[in-house]
């Protein structure tokens, strides 16, 4: 049991600056990209893959490796170091959460899903190597981030725990939880609600299954990785839960109040599509002080894990609920 008496200092008064923790940020995601670069590989021991196998595989690049705030395999390594665990332990199994990160925002960005054409800045992947192509990408990265995490029994984490992991991921992506959100935001755009508490209880669960489950899915696979205790475990699990849907009523809120050139994809296309947003149901302003609410919670989450360790998380939801893109 890892878990300390909490110390009577509010939490958040110890997370570190916003420029020591962009620094920390930056140098995680180092180490992320470069796993991640490493596990795509264009060649196979020198040899050029076989070119539908490489055009596939540039697809898969695309997507994954530029840009991208690597808020979730950050998230997975810091919970894995939080409960006592090593970064390059729980390294595999981050990549594989942002490999179905990446899977998801292709399916997302389809004519037949949300019919996107800008993401991170760019074209999105479809509009650049087609829809067929696009989707083998995205089958390929799912199936790539089970190989990932299985791959973690070489590091000396056991098979025990790994299974575990993979069952993690596996409930976050089906219809426990993208699946589900997504099939609840296409059918939440020609749904009538009776009053706007009902309307807000739809958006919530969306967005629990649609965004908040990954990034659960990433703090408690880093934990699991990092052999924390089920206690452990469930409370990164409700921090998580937290940052992730604060994450996106941030992220509707800037779709609102920010320009396609400083958010690097389409904004206002929620509004005119009539999607179900926050700012939406209860507004902008609104919308923000929610967010605020649940960045207290995340933070009164941790309260009794070590306060040295700790910061990190508790900088991580400051930074998702003052982003602005």
């Amino acid at each position: 049991m890892r878990l300390i008496r909490p110390s009577n200092r509010r939490l958040s008064s110890i997370a570190s600056s916003d420029s020591e923790f962009i620094s920390y940020m930056n140098n995680k995601a180092k180490s992320i990209n470069k796993a991640l670069d490493n596990s795509i590989p264009l060649c196979n021991n020198f040899v050029p893959l076989w070119e539908p196998v490489l055009e596939v595989h540039k697809a898969m690049r695309y997507t994954l490796l530029p840009g991208g705030k690597r808020v979730r395999p950050m998230l997975c390594l810091v919970a894995c170091e939080l409960v006592g665990g090593q970064e390059s332990t729980a390294m595999p199994a981050a990549c594989a959460v942002e490999m179905i990160h990446a899977a998801s925002l292709i399916l997302d960005d389809l004519p037949c899903m949300d019919d996107d054409s800008l993401r991170r800045g760019k074209p999105t992947n479809h509009k650049v190597f087609g829809e067929k192509t696009s989707i083998l990408a995205s089958n390929a990265l799912m199936s790539l981030a089970v190989k990932q995490t299985l791959a973690s029994t070489s590091l000396g984490v056991t098979s025990e725990r790994v299974l575990r992991a993979v069952q993690e991921m596996a409930r976050a992506v089906g219809t426990e939880g993208l699946v589900a959100g997504q099939a609840a935001d296409l059918a939440g755009e020609r749904m009538s609600f009776k009053n706007e508490d009902d309307e807000l209880r739809y958006l919530e669960l969306m967005h629990v299954h649609k965004t908040a489950v990954l990034v659960e899915a990433a703090a408690v696979v880093g934990a699991i990785m990092g052999g924390g205790s089920d206690e452990e475990i469930e409370r990164l699990k409700s921090y998580a839960r937290c940052v992730g849907l604060m994450f996106q009523v941030m992220d509707d809120v800037l779709d609102e109040t920010k320009s396609s050139e400083e958010l690097g994809k389409t904004a206002g296309k929620d509004l005119i599509t009539g999607k179900l947003t926050y700012p939406k149901v209860m507004g902008v302003d609104n919308a923000r002080e929610y967010a605020k609410r649940l960045n207290r919670e995340a933070q009164e989450h941790l309260q009794g894990f070590d306060s040295d360790k700790v910061v990190p998380l508790l900088s991580l939801a400051d930074y998702i609920v003052k982003r602005q893109n």
